[in-house]
């Protein structure tokens, strides 16, 4: 495996060292083409009236997962996370974007007027609409393309009209923006990863991952992570197998939290979901002969057998890790076509598993897409390992720069942004602050030990 870039595997202090030499390197490059900055503070609010001629009906929304090639994380993340944070100071330093009034809430194709003239300069201001379209009072096809630039950017539906998501998107102030970027910077230096020349990212707040190959991703999928309240972990491993008709037990959490209380109410649920309940010894156990109030009940085991009903669905892709997550299909198909995919457990569900099984045996003969349908159609379960390691790495950034220049945000759905592990405070070294300052500001972390890893509760583990 190459070993490269700032993340490459080594001591978690070192690559926090070298983050503020990192930062100094970006006041450099921090130029609009990362983000539009202009040259002037946003005009004032025009206080008279929009005047619409009839909308043209909304394009038809395009696909969730964005077909681009540049990866989320790679190498030089946190060098482009640092400029984009250096062109929004300059943005709060020339007092931020305008805030879009109520009226502009349904502005589509077609619109006119001072609303639509003021949308305009918002998007001029982060590089969606090219400087010289940013006058005007016309909702015309270089505006509905900038809008869907900025949707794009922000993971929501690209319509290229203006709804209740994409107006909230476009009003959330710079400083906010800022404080996502810092944030997400601030969790890429306490990580430790080692990048291959095959590598897969989950990047929970926008709920996609990414296999990538060469610095290119090649397949990308809509996932589904942990609920708020059962949240996903970060995490850096390895894919090591890969299982096709999985099992399932349940986690203790899930069974103290979701399938006792449902056996309390009806003790033929677990024969009902394909359910066996096994003792201390692994024998089974007749689930009306358990008394599911007791005290005693989690001292049992409950395991799902293999089939079109089990939680994990055909495939299961395995990989080693304190948390005791993985990655897998599901029978909740349902929630991969919603835009709010924090439905699971804590586990990531994948739109293709069977997709995704074929890219990672690849390099194993006998294993392509038709010898993995087949053996999940025998409905046996079969335990693939793989012939050599994939680094995979769970990452939570809310905001972060891909190789075109272009700045994405998705948000905080676990609140990481506003509780972080670590303080983010602004010029906190001298060496560092004397050489930002010349471009705005810096935030990065005021302390440099390594975060310890925290357990989850309510996986779907096994």
């Amino acid at each position: 495996m190459r070993r490269r870039g700032l993340m490459s595997r080594g001591p978690r202090s070192t690559a926090t060292r070298l983050l503020p030499a990192m930062l100094i390197v970006a006041t450099a490059c921090a130029a609009p083409a990362s983000a539009q900055v202009g040259g002037q503070p946003p005009a004032a609010r025009p206080t008279t009236p929009a005047t619409r001629t009839t909308p043209q009906p909304p394009a038809a929304a395009m696909i969730v997962a964005s077909q681009a090639p540049e990866p989320t994380f790679d190498e030089g993340t946190g060098l482009r996370i640092a400029a984009a944070m250096l062109s929004y100071s300059a943005i709060e330093v020339r007092g931020g974007w305008p805030t879009l009034p109520a009226s502009a809430a349904k502005l589509a194709p077609g619109a006119s007027g001072p609303d639509v003239a003021l949308l305009r300069q918002r998007l001029a201001m982060t590089d969606d609409l090219a400087p010289e379209q940013a006058a005007g009072q016309s909702y015309d096809s270089a505006l509905t393309a900038a809008v869907r630039r900025f949707q794009a950017r922000h993971g929501l539906e690209q319509t290229g009209s203006i709804g209740p998501k994409t107006y909230a998107a476009l009003n959330i102030p710079v400083t906010r923006r800022l404080r996502q970027l810092a944030a997400s910077l601030d969790r890429l230096a306490a990580m430790d990863f080692a990048f291959g020349h095959r590598y897969v990212v989950v990047n929970l707040p926008a709920a996609t991952a990414e296999a990538v190959v060469g610095d290119k991703v090649v397949r990308r999928y809509v996932v589904q992570v942990g609920k708020p309240d059962r949240p996903s972990p970060t995490l850096t491993t390895h894919i090591t197998t890969v299982n096709l008709n999985p099992t399932w037990t349940v986690p203790l959490g899930i069974l103290k939290k979701d399938v006792i209380p449902k056996m309390r109410k009806d003790p033929g649920y677990a024969p009902r979901m394909h359910m066996k309940v096994l003792d201390g010894a692994g024998n089974e156990v007749d689930p009306h002969t358990v008394d599911w109030n007791s005290d005693r009940a989690p001292n049992f085991t409950i395991r799902q057998d293999s089939g079109t009903w089990n939680a994990l669905g055909s495939v299961r892709i395995d990989m080693p890790n304190p948390h005791s997550v993985y990655m897998h299909d599901t029978n909740h198909k349902e929630f991969f076509s919603a835009d709010y995919r924090f439905q699971s457990s804590g586990c990531t569900r994948v739109d293709d598993p069977r997709g995704l099984a074929a890219w990672l045996l690849e390099d194993m003969p006998g294993w392509g897409r038709k010898e993995i349908d087949a053996g999940i159609a025998r409905g046996q379960k079969i335990d693939i390992r793989l012939a050599h390691k994939v680094p995979v790495a769970w990452i939570y950034f809310t905001g972060w720069t891909t190789r075109d220049g272009l700045i994405h945000f998705r948000d905080d759905v676990y609140g990481h942004d506003e509780h972080p592990v670590r303080p983010l405070v602004a010029d906190l070294r001298p060496p560092v602050a004397t050489a930002a300052r010349a471009g705005g500001f810096v935030l990065q972390s005021a302390d440099v030990r390594p975060v310890p890893a925290a357990q989850v509760s309510y996986l779907d583990s096994q």
